[in-house]
C-alpha cells in the first residue's frame, strides 16, 4: 500500500512537472584581481544590497552550484554587490582541507602529465613486445583500465571542486568553457589528457581573458587529439578543428564566415600539434630559413615542416603574418568580429537566464564582450547586473545542476567521501562529465532535459539521495550506511526559505509524506526544484 502511495505521489509530481515545463595559465597580473570594468559595473549596477531569504536562494542558485545555509548567510554577511564582485574575481586559493586531503591522494594529482604520458606509453611499447596473446591480452585490459582511471579521477576532482570551493562562479565557468570547448573521454587518448586539459587549459582562464582561453584549448593535445588538428598538415588538410573553432568556438553557425574560410583556417592551423619527446629533447631537422620558427611549449609544438605557408584570406581580408603568428593573428581577427561577440554573449545568458534571454541583455553583453576585448569576468558582470536579467527560476536544471545543487542543499559543507553515487547519478541522469562524442557540448535547452524519461529518472536519483545520502560517506561499499541513512532538508534554512513559493500542488504533496525520507523524495521532485 505504502508503495503504491509513493508511485501515486510521484505521478503527481512528475504530471505537474510536465505541465510546468511546457508552459596555459592566468597572467600572473591577473590571478587574484577583478578587472576594473567587471568592478565598476558591479558598483554602479542597480543590485539590491540587502537582499531577502528568497532572493539570497535565487542569487545562490544562479551563480553557485545550488544554495547551500554557508553561503546564504555569507551573501547576507556580505551584501549582494560584495559577494557577486568576490565571485566573479579569479582565484587560485586552496580548497578545503579535507576537500584538498582528497584531491592530492589522487593519480593525477600526485603524478606530472610528463609521467603518465610516459607510463601509458610504455605500457603500449609493452603490449607492442611481447609475443605471448594471453599476456598482450592482459596488459591491454591494464591499460584500459588505467585510462579509465585517469578520466574517473578528473571527474572525482571535478565534482569535489564543484560541491566544496568557495569560488563557486569560477566552478561553474570552468564546467562552462569545459562544455563550450568540449572533449570527449570516448575517443582515443582524451581519457589520458582530460584533467590536464581542465587543469592547465580551461581552469585558469575560466574568468580571464576569451581570447587566450582560445588560445590555450586549442595548444592543448586533448583539443588537437580530439578535433584531429594533430595530424593536419601541409599537403594533407584536415578541416575538422577549423570549422568547429569557427562554428562552435567563436562565431557561431550562420554568422557570415564561408566554407572558404573554414578551409583558410584549416590551411593557417597546420602544424600545430604536439610533442611528447623530452623537453630538452632538439628540435625536429629543418630548412635553416625555418628553424627560427619552430615553438614548442610544454607538449604544443608549432612545426614549421608540417605548416602550408602558401598566403590565405580569411574573413574577406589577407592575412599579412606567417607561421604561429599567423595564428595568433587569425584568432585575433576572429574574436574581434561582433559575430563572436554576440555568440559569447547569447550563450552565456541561456546558460545563466534560461532558453529565451531578453535580446537587450544579449545585446549589452555582447557591446561589453566587444568592448573589454573577450573579458570573460566583465563580460558575466554585464550580463548578472542586467535590469532584464533579474528574472529567476526561468533555467531549467540539467542534470549536473541538479545532482550537484540537491548534494549541496542536503549536506552543506560536510564533505562526501566519496563522490562515486554522485557519477552514478550524472551518468544515470545522461549527463557524465566529459562524456558528450560530439564537439557542440551538452545541450541546454529545456526541452532537451525535461522528457517524462528524464523526470522519472529524476525521481528516482531524488529518492536515493532522499533516504540514502549517506551512501556519500562511507568509505566503501560494504561498510553500513550511518542512521538515520538519509539529510533532514525540513531543518535547512535554505528550505525552509522556498517553502512559501512552492505551489498548493505541491505543498499537497509534501503534507502526504508518512516520514522524512519521504518528504525528502517529494521536496526534490518538485517542479519547483527543477529551476534555478
Amino acid at each position: 500500500m505504502q508503495l503504491v502511495h509513493i508511485f501515486s505521489i510521484k505521478s503527481l509530481l512528475c504530471v505537474a512537472a510536465v505541465a510546468l515545463t511546457a508552459c596555459a595559465q592566468l597572467p600572473p597580473s591577473s590571478q587574484g584581481k577583478l578587472s576594473p570594468q567587471a568592478l565598476e559595473m558591479v558598483n554602479r549596477s542597480h543590485l539590491p544590497d540587502q537582499t531577502s531569504e528568497l532572493q539570497r536562494q535565487q542569487w545562490l542558485d544562479r551563480i553557485t552550484w545550488g544554495a547551500t545555509d554557508h553561503d546564504a548567510a555569507q551573501l547576507q554577511q556580505q551584501g549582494l554587490k560584495k559577494w557577486l564582485a568576490a565571485q566573479l574575481t579569479p582565484s587560485t586559493s586552496p580548497m578545503p582541507a579535507e576537500v584538498q586531503q582528497r584531491i592530492d591522494v589522487l593519480t593525477i594529482s600526485q603524478k606530472p602529465m610528463v609521467q603518465i604520458q610516459r607510463e601509458i606509453a610504455e605500457q603500449r611499447q609493452a603490449i607492442r613486445s611481447t609475443q605471448d596473446a594471453d599476456e598482450a591480452a592482459r596488459l591491454r585490459q591494464d591499460l584500459q583500465r588505467q585510462l579509465n582511471q585517469l578520466g574517473a579521477e578528473a571527474q572525482k576532482r571535478h565534482i569535489w571542486r564543484a560541491l566544496y570551493s568557495q569560488h563557486q562562479l569560477q566552478e561553474q565557468m570552468t564546467w562552462f568553457w569545459m562544455n563550450h570547448f568540449n572533449i570527449s573521454t570516448r575517443k582515443g587518448d582524451v581519457r589520458m589528457w582530460v584533467g590536464d586539459y581542465e587543469e592547465q587549459a580551461i581552469r585558469p582562464l575560466a574568468l580571464g581573458n576569451f581570447r587566450d582561453l582560445l588560445a590555450a584549448s586549442m595548444r592543448h593535445p586533448a583539443m588537437l587529439l580530439y578535433l584531429d588538428n594533430a595530424s593536419n598538415a601541409a599537403g594533407r588538410i584536415n578541416e575538422n578543428y577549423a570549422r568547429e573553432l569557427l562554428e562552435l568556438h567563436t562565431m557561431g553557425v550562420g554568422s557570415g564566415y564561408t566554407q572558404a574560410d573554414v578551409q583558410a583556417m584549416a590551411h593557417v592551423l597546420t602544424g600545430l600539434g604536439f610533442s611528447t619527446r623530452d623537453a630538452d629533447a632538439p628540435p625536429p631537422k629543418l630548412r635553416p630559413e625555418r628553424q627560427a620558427e619552430y615553438f614548442r611549449q610544454g607538449f604544443f609544438e608549432f612545426n614549421p615542416a608540417r605548416h602550408d605557408y602558401a598566403p590565405q584570406v580569411l574573413l574577406g581580408k589577407p592575412l599579412e603574418k606567417s607561421g604561429m603568428a599567423q595564428v595568433n593573428e587569425a584568432l585575433v581577427r576572429i574574436v574581434a568580429e561582433p559575430a563572436t561577440a554576440h555568440f559569447i554573449a547569447r550563450k552565456l545568458a541561456v546558460f545563466f537566464l534560461g532558453d529565451n534571454p531578453a535580446p537587450a541583455a544579449v545585446e549589452r553583453t555582447a557591446q561589453t564582450f566587444a568592448r573589454s576585448q573577450g573579458d570573460i569576468a566583465a563580460t558575466l558582470a554585464s550580463l548578472l547586473t542586467d535590469p532584464e536579467a533579474q528574472r529567476f527560476g526561468q533555467r531549467f536544471k540539467d542534470p549536473m545542476h541538479y545532482v550537484l545543487g540537491t548534494t549541496r542543499l542536503a549536506y552543506d559543507q560536510r564533505i562526501a567521501s566519496d563522490v562515486g553515487p554522485i557519477q552514478g547519478w550524472l551518468n544515470q541522469l545522461g549527463q557524465p562529465l566529459y562524456g558528450h562524442e560530439t564537439p557542440d557540448g551538452y545541450p541546454q535547452a529545456q526541452s532537451d532535459w525535461s522528457s517524462s524519461g528524464q523526470l522519472m529518472n529524476r525521481f528516482t536519483v531524488a529518492q536515493q539521495i532522499g533516504t540514502r545520502g549517506a551512501v556519500l560517506f562511507r568509505s566503501s561499499a560494504t561498510e553500513p550506511l550511518e542512521k538515520p541513512p538519509y539529510p533532514d532538508f525540513k531543518q535547512r534554512l535554505s528550505v525552509q526559505a522556498r517553502l512559501p513559493a512552492l505551489s498548493p500542488a505541491t505543498l499537497a504533496a509534501l503534507a502526504h509524506a508518512k516520514n522524512p525520507a519521504d518528504w525528502n523524495t517529494y521536496f526534490l521532485s518538485a517542479p519547483e526544484m527543477m529551476f534555478r
